[in-house]
């Protein structure tokens, strides 16, 4: 078996079970889960059609590359949405098998284990490993696709009192000589925290003076609270600054932006170089998209008015969830996402605590935020905080927040 295995820590959810493992919860009170960040709301009529419509596709092996017609499709959605000059469908776009799959694929292209920090190859390899930047807390699979690519992760902890930006500027010198791949997510999953044009300024900086490949995991981008103001995007952040798509790939998907989980569709997009080699392993990978999703998926691009709705949606949860919540923990709206992160140290009890007794006394279900950070430069950037996904039903999540409310109050006293 691949030794490698054996680095690998259990999924946030799995923690999750096993804390669960010995509790009860209250047989009156039908269970509430704000665990998982997976989208509720129902399916669009006009992608659910284009499914069945598409249907005769099944008779066929799909294409790696996509078909010419969802490059394309793709390539608008992106000019558009971030004010760009035409994006090139044949070589700046590739669709992906949701970005999941993508993240972890894109880190097994472009680490080179043997690479030392000039470029050459590297005789210390298991001494210096290549380094994979990620933010801490994070989406698990940054660190899985690091370690089985031979790399070693390094994480940069998010800070709560700047609106949980992480200080790129305390990550050592010999730490960005190593470094060959950053992962960035933005809004970020669990804080929903925005990378600003100042941001992006200082992380191409970083990039052009060290080399090393940056992937924005923006799977929540079109999840956000005033329409005026959608959340800034890499490639838009790239096109300001006067910059091309050199060393720069970002990665999309239609899970949470149309409600299709299940449809596992997405793309990347960006440096052109990138997605040559990155086309070249996926074809060796074998992740093609469904013909039959590769249709519904241009149905999905093409379309707003679905996406409109989907968000004023969420602008009602939060809306109606967050002052509720914030009478006794500390929290606050996002910058985007459908996550609430919220701090709940003045209750007395760790996260893990926290969830276990709200679950045990409530039937609620929240992620203890220490399970999705690692321990890093001597702090859990999670620790005492919680995660709770708003993706059910406006009355479901009001009436787990009116339970949360609840049992803050009954620990008080």
């Amino acid at each position: 078996m691949n030794p490698l295995l054996d680095s690998l820590q259990s999924y946030p959810f799995e923690k999750l079970r096993v804390l669960f493992k010995d509790v009860t919860p209250p047989a009156g009170l039908a269970p509430i889960s704000f665990g998982i960040g997976e989208p509720k709301h129902p399916t669009p009529a006009l992608i659910r059609d284009a499914v069945i419509a598409s249907l005769g596709g099944l008779a066929t092996y799909p294409a790696t590359l996509g078909s010419p017609a969802l490059r394309e499709s793709i390539a608008q959605w992106v000019t558009q949405r971030y004010n760009l000059p035409p994006v090139d469908p044949a070589t700046q776009v590739l669709p992906v098998s949701g970005s999941r799959e993508a993240l972890f694929a894109l880190a097994q292209t472009v680490i080179d284990p043997k690479r030392n920090a000039n470029g050459n190859a590297n005789a210390k390899a298991d001494s210096e490993p290549a380094i994979v930047l990620c933010p801490n807390p994070f989406y698990q699979i940054y660190e899985g696709a690091a370690i089985l690519a031979g790399a070693q992760p390094y994480f940069v902890n998010s800070d709560p009192a700047r609106n949980f930006a992480c200080d790129y500027s305390a990550v050592p010198a010999d730490i960005w000589a190593r470094t060959q791949l950053l992962y960035v997510c933005s809004p970020g999953n669990p804080t929903g925290a925005v990378l600003t044009l100042d941001d992006w300024r200082e992380l191409f900086a970083l990039s052009d003076r060290y080399g090393f490949v940056i992937a924005s995991d923006e799977c929540y981008s079109e999840i956000y609270f005033d329409e005026a103001q959608p959340p800034l995007g890499a490639l838009e952040a790239a096109h300001r600054l006067g910059r091309g798509f050199e060393r720069l790939i970002m990665l999309s998907s239609l899970s949470k932006r149309s409600n299709v989980p299940g449809m596992r569709s997405g793309f990347v997009a960006g440096d052109a170089a990138i997605l040559k080699a990155f086309l070249l392993y996926r074809t060796y990978h074998g992740a093609a998209l469904s013909t039959v999703f590769q249709s519904a998926s241009i149905a999905a691009w093409n379309d707003e008015t679905h996406v409109r709705e989907n968000r004023a949606k969420y602008v009602q949860k939060f809306a109606t969830v967050t002052p509720m919540l914030a009478e006794v923990l500390d929290v606050r709206l996002p910058d985007a996402a459908f996550y609430l992160w919220a701090d709940v140290s003045r209750t007395g009890l760790t996260d893990t605590e926290f969830a276990q007794r709200l679950y045990a006394d409530y039937n609620v279900t929240v992620l203890p935020g220490s399970f999705l950070a690692r321990t890093a430069h001597g702090v859990n950037p999670g620790r005492n905080f919680v995660r709770l996904a708003l993706v059910a039903n406006v009355d479901e999540c009001t009436q787990g927040a009116q339970r949360i409310v609840d049992f803050c109050r009954a620990l008080a006293g």
